[in-house]
């Protein structure tokens, strides 16, 4: 897919049996996938608010990364690919014109169109609490919340249940990618 001739920005949700179980919210973003952790989960529901915490950013190619990252290094634990797909940013100024999805963010307010193969539409970050603000302990603080559009999920749970998902990649869950891992190679 494509926005005005070139392809359309990536993006992945992972989820990650780390030191605490939560969601990877990655999307691509000049040459990197900027990371947030999101304890809870995407929501579909846009009554739902989800804490999204700043994490560091992660090559490209980290967007297909599933299996067990080992003791001792830094995020170990069992990683599945939840979502993957396409997003297309929908920032505009006053007069229409479109800003670059990297100086939404920096402004603290960015929303997008997730093309993916379980969450669909309109999703926005806004950041409600900077690092460098007396009250923050060092700690940013974002928002991921969905819009009210024709896909929203409402009366119910918009979010999975980790623990019995299913990669977008394998259909694997967290314990059979584990499962696997500590079968060795081939496993």
């Amino acid at each position: 897919m494509e926005i005005d001739g070139a392809p359309r920005p990536a993006f992945v949700v992972q989820i990650h049996d780390a030191r605490r179980l939560h969601f990877d919210f990655r999307l691509e973003v000049d040459g990197v996938l900027k990371s947030w952790a999101v304890p809870r989960g995407p929501s579909e529901n846009p009554s739902d608010r989800r804490l999204a915490v700043p994490t560091e950013d992660h090559a490209l190619e980290y967007r297909e990364f599933e299996g067990v990252i080992p003791r001792g290094e830094s995020g170990s634990g069992t990683v599945i690919v939840w979502d993957q797909g396409t997003y297309r940013p929908l920032g505009h100024d006053g007069s229409g014109d479109a800003v670059p999805f990297s100086e939404s963010l920096a402004l603290g307010h960015a929303t997008f169109w997730l093309y993916g193969s379980k969450l669909h539409g309109e999703f926005a970050l806004t950041r409600v609490r900077k690092g460098d603000e007396p009250d923050s302990g060092g700690h940013e603080a974002w928002l991921l919340i969905k819009a009210n559009d024709r896909l929203a999920v409402r009366g119910g749970p918009g979010s999975p249940d980790p623990y019995h998902a299913r990669s977008a990649r394998t259909g694997r869950t967290l314990h059979q990618v584990a499962a696997a891992a500590s079968r060795g190679p081939g496993g």
